[in-house]
């Protein structure tokens, strides 16, 4: 029995140093191609990140122009509600003016009558004085 466990023992012993111990180069071998792949997802990585930083400066310069552009539009919409707003004040006293104008018309229209009517009423009284 001590043979048969100085045995199992000797070959228990085998068997673990023959599987469970790894080379250095072993080591190596299957570590090189992992840093490799490693430092290249690392830079690839670094350049997406300047990119990404690239692209917020400019959202941010973006984001100031737009700013920027509505507040030029709000003034512009200022600008352009006084235009208008003056514009209907000159077109209501430009028709306030052709309403005086045709009343004034009107007026001298009548006046031209009378003094048409009053033209030949002259007249005939000038016939009338003639004849006498």
């Amino acid at each position: 029995m001590k043979k048969t466990l100085g045995i199992l023992l000797a070959l228990s012993l085998l068997s673990i140093l023959s599987f469970g111990c790894a080379t250095r180069e072993y080591v190596r071998q299957q570590i090189e191609p992992l840093v490799e792949r490693i430092s290249k997802l690392e830079s690839r990585v670094s350049a997406v990140e300047s990119r990404l930083d690239n692209l917020e400066k400019k959202v941010g310069a973006l984001t100031s122009d737009i700013e920027q552009a509505k507040k030029e539009a709000s003034e512009a919409k200022s600008l352009a509600d006084e235009a208008m707003k003056t514009a209907k004040d000159c077109c209501d006293k430009a028709d306030a003016a052709a309403k005086r104008a045709e009343v004034a018309a009107n007026k001298a229209e009548a006046a031209a009558a009378r003094a048409e009517a009053a033209a030949e009423k002259a007249a005939k009284a000038f016939e009338l004085k003639q004849r006498k």
